[in-house]
């Protein structure tokens, strides 16, 4: 039975930024844009957290909620440093780590540099490292596979450690609502419960082709969950499935020339990307939000890949059409490039498991 840690630190943009700025610390803090140019919370700390504060908020809208909230621009550079070294200590203990982004990884410790026969000790290890090298505070879920550490590391943070062994795995899938899983959002899991599904356990209990009318493929994932059963490998190279860019506007766009050049700049940066790599893609993205925070994406997709600048500008242009863009002013625009090859008539990736079965509307 493999043994996964999946450690996550704790608010990390706005833990360093209390970390360097003794004044900041205690205080609400929200790393992101100023709020008079469209800014977004990036991160916010725990102590904003009670106000309400989340990731992805719009500024505006952040200190609203919290009047004494503290923003700070944010520095990637800096922050992909002290990650940096956050995953030289992971791959001091195993090489099967698997990035999920700068503060967050998935660990295979069944066998390890350390010769520790216990995941727990490890963990603590590992805490304790993050905080003598970086200062900073770390969570970890400590499980028999990658579902369960997931959900774990999340349930006393911060700095928190939740071990769930094999024979407790049962007594921890009783507790979990529906919307506890990683993927499942309010509108994935408004459905569930509109057809009486509170807990994860009610899953099995579901009738399978009801459940799938309900939320389509992602039904037999959440079936295979609801059994504690996850059997997804820790990948340590894994692929990147796509490269995106996408821009925030001060003032709602609404001339279509400016939109389209918009459009077309971020494709061939993209390209650029592409290029550099020495990959190919198959399916252009552009994502519309509108002034009133409604969001939608338009997708084409075409055989054989491309990273011709020109030929993905053209295509991701042309979406515009299937959007009204122009005729209803648009707050922010992007534009994502899937399908990723290393050549054009390389059959198409598979999804990962996690891609494959979430649900695009969260």
């Amino acid at each position: 039975m493999r043994r996964i840690i999946h450690v996550d630190m704790d608010a990390f943009y706005a833990s360093i930024e209390q970390r360097d700025r003794p004044e900041l610390r205690g205080r609400p803090v929200a790393v992101g844009g100023r709020p008079n140019q469209r800014g977004v919370v990036a991160a916010s700390s725990y102590e904003a957290r009670a106000f309400g504060v989340r990731s992805a908020m719009s500024m505006a809208h952040a200190i609203r909620l919290c009047h004494g909230l503290e923003i700070v621009p944010p520095d990637f550079s800096k922050y992909r440093d002290v990650s940096s070294r956050v995953f030289g200590i992971f791959r001091e203990v195993t090489p099967l780590v698997e990035p999920l982004s700068l503060d967050e990884a998935y660990l295979d410790v069944t066998e390890n540099a350390w010769g520790e026969p216990l995941a727990v000790t490890i963990a603590r290890r590992l805490k304790r490292s993050i905080k003598e090298t970086t200062g900073l505070t770390a969570s970890a879920g400590v499980a028999p596979n990658k579902f369960l550490a997931k959900i774990a590391s999340g349930w006393q943070k911060p700095d928190g450690l939740t071990v769930i062994a094999p024979e407790r795995v049962e007594a921890f899938l009783q507790k979990l609502p529906i919307d506890a899983l990683w993927g499942v959002g309010p509108v994935t899991a408004a459905k569930l419960r509109a057809i009486g599904l509170d807990r994860l356990v009610d899953v099995r209990a579901a009738d399978p082709e009801r459940l799938r009318h309900a939320i389509g493929s992602y039904a037999d994932w959440l079936i295979q969950l609801s059994h504690g059963v996850d059997e997804r490998p820790v990948e340590p190279h894994r692929e990147r499935k796509s490269v995106g860019t996408e821009n925030t506007f001060a003032q709602d766009l609404t001339d279509r020339a400016r939109i389209e050049a918009e459009i077309a700049g971020m494709a061939e940066e993209d390209a650029d990307w592409l290029a550099r790599k020495n990959l190919f893609a198959r399916t252009v993205t552009i994502k519309v939000r509108y002034g009133d925070f409604t969001t939608i994406t338009r997708s084409h997709t075409a055989v054989p890949a491309s990273r011709d600048a020109g030929d993905l500008a053209t295509r991701a242009v042309a979406l515009l059409d299937r959007t009204e863009a122009g005729t209803r002013p648009v707050r922010l625009l992007g534009v994502s490039l899937h399908g990723l090859v290393e050549q054009p008539s390389d059959p198409a990736p598979r999804p990962s498991a996690e891609s494959a079965r979430l649900p695009f509307d969260e």
